[in-house]
C-alpha cells in the first residue's frame, strides 16, 4: 500500500459538497479526532447502529487503539439534547484489494455506516457515501469495497457483489476422510503465537485470492482472541500446520460449544483457517474434522469452490448455503481493469453508466495472450465490429473480479452485449473469487 496516498485519504477534510447539502438540512458533517472523548461519543452511536450493547470503558480504549489508520466520518445535530453524540457514523481506510491475475490495487474500505433513527429520511448516510466516494477519486484511489449487513442498499451507489461467501456445516462421523495425507505435523500454539504468524501467512496467499483484501491488523486480534477486551479469549484453541522441513505454512483458530445432552457431540466452530499450500489446507482441513467428541464443524466466509469437498468420502455430509458477501465500486475504470489479467484474449468496447457519474464513459479493452490488459478511451472512435458491452457500474463492479458471468447477467437483463460468448470469456477467471472475513 502507498502511504502517501493513505495519508492523503485519511488526513483530508470533508467533501465540501456533501458538507454544503447536510448544513441545508440543519446537520452538520465532521471528520473524527482519533481522541477522546469524540472518540467514545463515534463509537457508541457506530455500536448502537448495529444493535450492539453500550462500550465499556475499556472497549473503548482499545478499540481506539486498533483505529489510527481510518478516517471517521461523524454527522451532527446542533438542535439535538446532547450535540456531541453523532447521528451518523462512517468510517474508511486504504488497503490492497487482490484482482485476477495476482496483482493487487489500492482500495478504500467503506465500514461502520449507521444513521440514528431519529434521523431516518434525511439523505444522511447517501450523504457521506457519496461524499467519500467522490474523495477517495480525488485522491486517486480505483476502487471502493464493503461487506453489507443489508444487501439492497448500496447497488444505488455503483456497488456490485462481486463476490460470494460459503458457510459450511459438516457431520465430521459421516463425512469421512479421502483426501491427501499430509506429511507435515499439526501442533497446538498459544493464540499470541497464531496472533503473530497470521499476518504473514495471509500476506503470502493476498494475490492469489482475487477479491481478498489485506487483513486490517485490528482482526487479527479477533480472530485469536488476544485483543485486550476480548471476550472469552480463552474459549479460542489455536493450531499450526509445519511442513516435513518444519516450516510453518497454515493455522487454524476454532472454538468448541459442548453439547450438554451428549457430551461426544460437541461442535467445534473455525474462527480462521490460513493456508499457505494444499498441504497444509489439508493437514489442517483433516485435524479439525477429526477432533475427538466433536460431531459437527461449522465454518464461514469459504469460497464457494472449496476442495475440501473433494477431500472428503461423502459429500452430503457437508451443508453449504451461499450469501452475496463482498461488493466492490468501481471508481477508475482503466484503473481496475487495465490492472487485472485476463483468461482469454480479446477486444471489448466498454459502454459505461454511472448512477454517480464517476467512472461513467467508453473504453476499448484489450487482453494480450499473456493476459495483461490494456485500455483507452473511445471516445467518438470508430472501434468497428469489437464486441460492445453495455453496462452499469454496478454490473461491471460485480464482473471485474471474475466471478460473476457476463453471460448470466446479459440473461437477466442486466447488461447489453453484441458477443456475449467473447465478453463471458475474456472478463471470467479460473480462480473464484474469495473474502475471508467480515468488515
Amino acid at each position: 500500500m502507498d502511504a502517501s496516498l493513505a495519508t492523503r485519504h485519511r488526513e483530508a477534510g470533508v467533501d465540501e459538497a456533501a458538507a454544503a447539502r447536510l448544513t441545508e438540512r440543519g446537520l452538520s458533517l465532521r471528520v473524527v479526532p482519533h481522541e477522546r472523548p469524540a472518540y467514545d461519543h463515534w463509537l457508541q452511536a457506530s455500536a448502537r447502529g448495529f444493535l450492539d450493547s453500550e462500550r465499556t470503558d475499556e472497549q473503548i480504549a482499545a478499540a481506539l487503539a486498533r483505529s489510527s489508520s481510518r478516517r471517521l466520518l461523524g454527522v451532527y445535530d446542533p438542535s439535538a439534547p446532547q450535540d456531541e453524540l453523532p447521528v451518523g457514523t462512517f468510517a474508511t481506510w486504504l488497503d490492497d484489494l487482490a484482482l485476477p491475475g495476482g496483482v493487487v490495487v489500492p482500495a478504500v474500505a467503506v465500514s461502520a455506516v449507521t444513521v440514528s433513527p431519529t434521523h431516518a429520511g434525511r439523505g444522511i448516510a447517501r450523504t457521506m457515501m457519496e461524499g467519500e466516494l467522490r474523495h477517495a477519486t480525488r485522491v486517486g484511489v480505483p476502487i471502493a469495497a464493503l461487506t453489507v449487513s443489508e444487501s439492497t442498499l448500496y447497488g444505488r451507489y455503483g456497488f456490485g457483489p462481486a463476490v460470494t461467501a460459503a458457510t459450511w456445516t459438516i457431520e465430521t462421523r459421516r463425512a469421512g476422510w479421502i483426501g491427501p495425507e499430509a506429511t507435515g505435523r499439526v501442533d497446538y500454539i498459544s493464540r499470541e503465537l497464531a496472533r503473530s504468524l497470521a499476518p504473514g501467512l495471509h500476506e503470502r496467499v493476498l494475490r492469489s485470492r482475487p477479491g481478498e483484501l489485506a487483513m486490517p491488523e485490528s482482526h487479527w486480534g479477533r480472530f485469536t482472541g488476544t485483543d485486550a477486551d476480548a471476550e472469552k479469549p480463552g474459549a479460542v484453541r489455536a493450531v499450526q500446520y509445519a511442513d516435513a522441513a518444519g516450516q510453518v505454512q497454515g493455522v487454524a483458530m476454532y472454538t468448541v460449544t459442548e453439547n450438554e445432552d451428549d457430551f461426544t457431540k460437541a461442535t467445534a466452530r473455525v474462527q480462521y483457517l490460513l493456508a499457505a499450500d494444499d498441504e497444509a489446507y489439508a493437514g489442517l482441513w483433516r485435524f479439525l474434522l477429526s477432533l475427538p467428541l466433536v460431531a459437527t464443524v461449522t465454518a464461514s466466509e469459504l469460497s464457494t469452490d472449496e476442495p475440501l469437498l473433494w477431500m472428503i468420502a461423502d459429500q452430503r455430509a457437508a451443508r453449504v448455503s451461499l450469501t452475496d458477501h463482498h461488493y466492490v465500486r468501481i471508481l477508475d475504470v482503466p484503473g481496475v481493469l487495465g490492472a487485472r489479467r485476463y483468461a482469454s484474449p480479446g477486444q471489448i468496447v466498454l459502454e459505461v453508466s454511472d448512477p454517480l457519474g464517476i467512472s461513467e464513459g467508453r473504453w476499448l479493452l484489450e487482453a494480450a495472450e499473456n493476459g495483461e490488459g490494456g485500455i483507452v478511451s473511445a471516445e467518438g472512435v470508430d472501434t468497428g465490429d469489437v464486441p460492445v458491452l453495455r453496462t452499469g457500474t454496478t454490473e461491471l463492479s460485480a464482473m471485474c473480479l471474475g466471478g460473476v458471468s457476463a453471460a448470466a447477467l446479459a440473461a437477466a437483463g442486466r447488461i447489453e452485449t453484441t458477443d456475449v460468448a467473447a465478453v463471458a470469456r475474456m472478463l471470467g477467471w479460473h480462480v473464484p473469487p474469495r473474502l475471508s472475513f467480515w468488515y
